[in-house]
């Protein structure tokens, strides 16, 4: 892309100016239709050191609300603490709110250059890096979101005219480092690793805009016209349905949960006592050499009401050491949660390495609960499924233990747990007018988790059920279950 790069001839001053004012007022006057519609913006800016990243976006966001903006400037290399967590993760976690921008001062893109330039990044890290990338750019538009791309290009000529300048003057010789100096030396190659990524990375949906910043204001009316440009068409386009992709993820073969047997999945206290104290004993060291060997371990709770999460959970965690693992109860969106991308709020609950995350509800409540009470569109959760698989195959590639439990129980056994804790006073909390509701749409829910489990059911994160008439089964079960996925991934 960059050496097939034609340069457009820049207006005359006096047409440039017109434009630039013109622009500028145009982008000034979409910022309340953007907060209007719900339309988040993010723009990503790349490019040569010293092409005028920096002031480029000063420029832009002076025709901005302050409300309505952030500006993120990341590191080009994560922190200790932050390779401890998925690739994305630093950068998901940077994502606008719905109806505001966010700039990035630089975002996935150097990563990716300055490993490979630097030899830390092989061939095959490489492509799965790019496919991360395309995927969550995919996903994000098909969530709503507007994703532009700069690349901020100069010549070597134009660049080493630039850092000699800087160098020149005692003011502004700091701002030149090292890498400067070498990345203008070795142009030509460098050329070639960012002509790739951008070749690579260049989508219908999220395309490279290349700006010609040899001259300041030439290259501020370019970013102008090509971000206003994506605005208006994302605006007119905001509502309209997406595409629903095929699976395209190996699958486990499932049962319905009419098909599985309940009878007989009985334990007697002797058992149960016998099982839990060997289990606990043997997880409990098992967590030891998780944490030692650094594998994150991610634990997702799926169930009908009063089908046993809680006390399970508590026979899991009984084991661990407090230290290493955090319970995350998933309720109702908060407004900044549900104003980002629906997975946003499990990405910035995963563990890092050697912890484990335990999720009482997850993101299957798109499936579920958002699909049956309306909370968002048919296109949102028919889209969701291959969205959440994409989702657990980049944590399965960064190493994690991903291991998803549907507590089974029947109508009878939920209506006599419900009556229990109607009647007994300290359980009244645990029943609420929603789970009387919920329970009328019994029929409804089966054929959602029937359909959830058939679709997500893959086989590096498949769904295990929990047979729970008797809560005492379903635990030393799941214990079992999660002591083999852990020896697995020790193994491994």
């Amino acid at each position: 892309m960059l050496k097939d790069f034609i340069v457009s001839e820049m207006p005359e001053e006096e047409e440039l100016k017109a434009k630039l004012k013109e622009e500028r007022a145009k982008l000034s006057a979409s910022q309340m239709k953007i907060k209007e519609a719900g339309l988040p913006v993010m723009v990503l800016f790349e490019g040569w050191n010293a092409a005028g990243k920096g002031a480029v976006i000063g420029k832009v966001i002076r025709n901005i609300d302050p409300r309505f903006f952030k500006v993120a400037t990341l590191d080009r290399a994560p922190s200790e603490e932050e390779k401890r967590y998925p690739f994305l993760y630093r950068y998901i976690k940077e994502i606008p709110e719905a109806g505001k921008f966010r700039f990035f001062d630089t975002c996935w893109m150097e990563e990716i250059v300055d490993g490979v330039l630097q030899g830390k990044m092989d061939e095959d890290t490489y492509t799965k890096r790019v496919h991360s990338i395309n995927t969550m750019e995919r996903q994000l538009c098909d969530n709503g979101y507007l994703v532009v791309k700069f690349f901020m290009n100069i010549s070597k000529k134009e660049q080493k005219k630039r850092l000699d300048a800087l160098l020149g003057d005692k003011d502004t010789s700091w701002r030149v480092t090292d890498a400067d100096i070498k990345q203008n030396k070795q142009y030509d190659k460098i050329e070639e690793v960012y002509d790739k990524y951008l070749c690579d990375t260049n989508q219908s949906r999220t395309p490279w805009y290349i700006i010609d910043a040899s001259d300041k204001k030439w290259a501020e009316l370019q970013v102008l016209q090509f971000l206003n440009q994506g605005i208006d068409i994302a605006l007119k386009n905001h509502t309209l349905n997406v595409p629903i992709l095929q699976n395209t993820f190996p699958m486990e073969k499932v049962q319905k949960l009419s098909d599985i047997d309940l009878a007989g999945k009985f334990l007697t206290d002797e058992e149960y006592d016998l099982e839990l104290k060997k289990l606990q004993k043997e997880l409990k060291d098992l967590g030891n050499k998780v944490y030692r060997k650094k594998i994150p371990v991610i634990i997702a709770y799926e169930g009908w009401d009063a089908a046993g999460k809680g006390g399970n959970i508590k026979r899991i965690t009984a084991a661990l050491d407090p230290r290493d693992y955090v319970v995350e109860p998933i309720a109702s969106p908060e407004p900044h949660e549900k104003a980002r991308h629906y997975l946003w709020r499990f990405w910035t609950r995963l563990p890092k390495t050697g912890h484990v995350t335990i999720f009482d509800r997850t993101w299957y409540g798109r499936v579920m609960v958002e699909r049956l009470e309306e909370f968002c569109s048919e296109n949102d959760w028919q889209r969701a499924y291959n969205e959440i698989n994409e989702f657990e195959k980049e944590l399965s590639d960064w190493g994690a233990v991903i291991i998803k439990f549907w507590v089974q129980i029947d109508k009878d056994t939920q209506l006599a747990r419900f009556t229990d804790r109607q009647n007994t006073p300290e359980k009244q909390w645990k029943i609420t007018d929603e789970d009387w509701r919920n329970r009328e749409k019994w029929d409804l829910y089966e054929g959602a988790i029937d359909e959830m489990i058939a679709k997500t059911s893959t086989t590096f994160a498949p769904w295990y059920v929990l047979e729970s008439v008797d809560k005492k089964y379903a635990r030393i079960k799941a214990l079992k279950i999660v002591i083999r996925e852990i020896k697995k991934a020790l193994k491994g």
